[in-house]
């Protein structure tokens, strides 16, 4: 259990510092490309919408009795849920104000790249679960190939 656990971990971790690196350069390359500059805040930001994306989609076993489509926007509106609570949390420490368009900003700026990755996790669940299924066929073949043998 504690060697699952670990590689779960370890797993969870490495999409974690993948998909904030890539965050973390593409948005990097947009300030550049716009001329503007980035502060801390924005980092530390870009960091737990990444965190809450990762643990979002590896939730995806809880809702395996829902259709494709249905699970992905069940896990996008928790997703959009727990960014909501994270952005409250950030605006009560700063003691900042937003508006309507600082809103729309920046649940364009989460769903965007959520959607990117999720098309990515999802991709490789599916590509992960077709080469399971090919070698389950195989076996099969190869154990019905030992029974005529036999």
């Amino acid at each position: 259990m504690v060697i699952i656990m670990k590689k779960k971990f370890g797993h969870f971790f490495l999409e974690l510092c993948c998909s904030y690196t890539l965050v973390s350069v593409i948005g990097a390359v947009v300030n550049i490309i716009g001329g503007t500059e980035t502060n801390n805040v924005n980092v530390i930001m870009m960091f737990v919408f990444c965190v809450i994306a990762c643990i979002v989609l590896n939730l995806h076993k809880l809702f395996d009795s829902l259709s494709p489509l249905l699970m992905i926007v069940v896990q996008y509106m928790i997703a959009v849920a727990l960014v909501f609570g994270a952005v409250n949390v950030f605006r009560l420490i700063l003691q900042e104000t937003l508006t309507r368009k600082n809103w729309f900003e920046l649940f364009r700026s989460f769903t965007i790249p959520y959607f990117i990755g999720a098309g990515l996790y999802y991709y490789g669940i599916y590509s992960e679960a077709k080469a399971q299924n090919r070698i389950i066929k195989e076996l099969q073949r190869a154990g019905g190939e030992d029974r005529d043998k036999g």
